[in-house]
């Protein structure tokens, strides 16, 4: 499983982060976070698109906590280097990179 896991991170790194790329090109808005009103708008420009970032944003929190207190237990070292990967990059690629680390400490 650990090379499984890897292999979705990388792919839930790449293919959202290729629309990404396609926005920040398009747009001049780096990573999202270059015009942070702007990303924050287009979040929420209706209620389709307000239910997904907040049922993402709540998953990201809950994400947060729970890897944690799974990295005290498996002794996973600088677990912050997930959740800036998470938060630069993506939950779809921060959540299978998670799990690689907690089947590699095993």
């Amino acid at each position: 499983m650990k090379r499984f896991y890897l292999v979705l991170a990388v792919i839930g790194f790449l293919v959202p982060n290729y629309f990404v790329l396609l926005e920040s090109l398009e747009t001049g808005n780096i990573l999202l976070y270059g015009n942070m009103p702007a990303t924050i708008k287009a979040m929420f420009a209706n209620r389709i698109s307000s239910i997904f970032i907040l049922d993402l944003l709540f998953a990201v929190l809950v994400f947060f906590i729970w890897t944690y207190r799974e990295a005290q237990h498996h002794g996973i070292q600088r677990i912050w280097v997930v959740w800036l990967f998470t938060m630069l990059f993506g939950f779809a690629g921060g959540f299978p990179l998670f799990l690689y680390l907690r089947e590699k400490s095993r």
